[in-house]
């Protein structure tokens, strides 16, 4: 086996788009991959000094939408662009949104599914950012991604994972077996 030094190369990394207010209302996104699950109610995620940590500041409410195949270029581009440099980064996505109704942060209509969320804590505060753990509040999902039982059916919606060895984005794929189930045949 061939040895590398420490990276943060830990997969899949979801392709998480932040949702937030700034002071004046407007709305503003960026691009994180380094989130996930806290807790069954909870999620975490890594935040360095954005706009969107400095709107966070003053509003504790956000959304985090999942990024997909089709939503790829401008999810990109809300992680390389800065809504401080750019005052116009939001309208050059071409998405729209709405208020949510649950939280004080806009509803990117473009995504499958969204998290309406509330922070919780921030760990290890810093002027270079901090780890975010969150209140899941709500969790919207675009009717067209619903199975036949009513449930997000993540097979339809083409979400995309960060591949950071490479710097690509991959579109997660077929399901491949059946968690808490598959492994009972080897008792």
């Amino acid at each position: 086996m061939k040895s590398f030094k420490p990276k943060a190369w830990m997969l899949p990394q979801p392709v998480l788009i932040i949702g937030t207010y700034d002071r004046e209302g407007k709305p503003n996104a960026m691009n994180a991959a380094w989130g996930g699950t806290w807790d069954v109610h909870e999620i975490m995620i890594s935040l360095g000094s954005h706009a969107t940590t400095d709107n966070l500041a003053v509003n504790n409410e956000f959304t985090v939408a999942f990024a997909t195949t089709e939503t790829l270029v401008a999810a990109d581009f809300v992680g390389i662009v800065s809504g401080k440099n750019d005052t116009e980064k939001m309208s050059k996505t071409g998405w729209t949104w709405e208020k949510s109704a649950n939280v004080n942060a806009p509803v990117y209509k473009d995504f499958p599914m969204t998290f309406e969320c509330r922070v919780k804590q921030k760990i290890d505060e810093s002027e270079t950012g901090y780890y975010l753990v969150a209140e899941i509040v709500n969790i919207l999902c675009d009717e067209k991604y619903l199975d036949n039982e009513g449930k997000p059916d993540v097979k339809k919606m083409n979400i995309i994972t960060f591949n950071p060895i490479d710097n690509t984005y991959i579109e997660l794929g077929k399901v491949v077996g059946n968690a808490f189930a598959d492994g009972k045949k080897l008792k």
